[in-house]
């Protein structure tokens, strides 16, 4: 049979075992049982499949992810989300357009904290845009303004997406952890800039702000306090950038520094952290079985020749570096509005890697422009989750006004991986310092 049949056949099952509503990694399971039994004739591999899955589960990189979980619910939980709030409505001060900079700025800082575009959607919908919206601002501007925030989330470190990615891709995690700061930054400039050009052409979007201007003593006492909460984020990006520690000792550190922390200047109680690790046990425990279910997805893929042929395809295909490099976007951009972010990574990452090496793109650029494609799928109609995750906690604005909101925030970050892709030092600028 040829390859390229097999190689559709496989996707296709898996696509039908996800439609069938079947977990992740029950669906990984069944498709490497079946593909093993049809190569091979009989179930003898299946040892083959059992050693890939405990190499993975025993990884010490893996130990990073349950970390920056836990350092993300310290910080919710812990009621330090208030005490960001106001340091950054002080620092912004009663310019027009004040609450879409307070959006963004948030949407940035609780992304970098929990790592979940979808939980800063919920928690930004359900505090922040209802006072939006009652001062006057623009509601679609407004929504959008949000999730284009809460998607930075898998970009900016300490990134559980970007943890993943790098075990799969095998590439330094440190230097995909830092290779997402300066992108991340500049796509919350461009998001900022873009609602204050809306507001200017159309200052019924972004009314004149009528709170009473704070002293500069007490904006300082706010800033003031929440300097020790960054601190964490920066000393885990200090311990990375400086090669003291792995990422995984990193994250160790910020959920040591985040206890300390919270308990001190927050509300962290022995019953909260209860509820942390709870929490970071269950969303761990459904990351790494699919991570342990689904890796021999690409042993398997190995086995059927696949990936080879594919490789040799793509390389006869003599296209322009560009030209490949496009098409290699296209298709997770796409299939992100479908499938899950880690499961379509598990999906494409065995297959492009092989290619991205013939090819001679960098690691770090590409599998970076990657991750912030895959980001954009979650907030793209008709089907990306973080669009769902704020409709959920505001029922009475149609999902269709949700879909047009978001829909120049799209644009704008297309626009950004252009940038990206033409000026690869903006990515790999910091990573060379490690």
């Amino acid at each position: 049979m040829d390859w390229w049949i097999v190689l559709i056949g496989m996707f296709a099952m898996l696509l039908v075992l996800f439609a069938t509503g079947l977990p992740i990694f029950l669906s990984f399971l069944v498709l490497n049982l079946a593909a093993l039994f049809y190569l091979t004739g009989s179930f003898g591999g299946v040892l083959l499949i059992v050693n890939s899955m405990f190499d993975t589960g025993t990884s010490f990189s893996l130990a990073a992810i349950p970390l920056f979980i836990l350092l993300g619910e310290i910080l919710f939980r812990s009621g330090s989300i208030n005490i960001l709030f106001n340091a950054v409505d002080a620092m912004i001060g009663n310019i027009r357009a004040r609450l879409y900079a307070v959006a963004i700025v948030l949407s940035t800082i609780f992304g970098a904290l929990s790592g979940s575009a979808m939980a800063v959607a919920a928690m930004m919908g359900s505090s922040l845009l209802p006072e939006m919206r009652s001062r006057g601002y623009g509601r679609d501007l407004s929504i959008g303004a949000l999730l284009a925030g809460a998607s930075l989330a898998p970009i900016i470190p300490p990134s559980v997406m970007a943890v993943v990615l790098g075990i799969l891709a095998k590439v330094s995690i440190a230097a995909l952890l830092i290779a997402g700061i300066l992108p991340g930054i500049l796509l919350a400039i461009a998001f900022f800039l873009y609602v204050a050009v809306r507001g200017r052409i159309n200052p019924a979007l972004a009314p004149v702000s009528d709170r009473v201007a704070l002293p500069a003593r007490e904006r300082g006492m706010l800033v003031l306090r929440a300097l020790p909460f960054l601190l964490i984020i920066a000393s885990i990006l200090g311990f990375i950038l400086g090669g003291i520690a792995t990422p995984t000792e990193a994250a160790a550190v910020g959920c040591v520094t985040a206890a300390i922390v919270c308990t001190i200047f927050s509300e962290l109680t022995w019953r909260k952290m209860v509820e942390c690790l709870r929490s970071t046990a269950a969303i761990t425990t459904v990351i790494t079985i699919i991570m342990v279910s689904s890796v021999s997805f690409s042993q398997v893929l190995n086995m059927t020749g696949a990936t080879f042929k594919l490789v040799s395809a793509a390389t006869a295909l003599d296209l322009p570096a560009w030209a490949m490099f496009v098409l290699l976007q296209i298709l997770p951009f796409v299939l992100c509005m479908f499938i899950d972010q880690i499961a379509l990574m598990i999906m494409l990452v065995p297959l492009y890697g092989p290619i991205v090496l013939a090819l001679g793109f960098d690691p770090i650029w590409f599998w970076t422009i990657f991750l912030i494609n895959m980001s954009i799928g979650g907030i793209t109609p008709p089907f990306g989750y973080t669009l769902f995750a704020l409709h959920g906690v505001t029922r009475d604005v149609p999902l269709q006004a949700i879909f047009r909101a978001v829909v120049p925030f799209i644009g704008i970050f297309i626009l950004v991986i252009v940038i990206l892709a033409l000026f690869p030092s903006i990515i790999l600028f910091l990573p060379s310092f490690l």
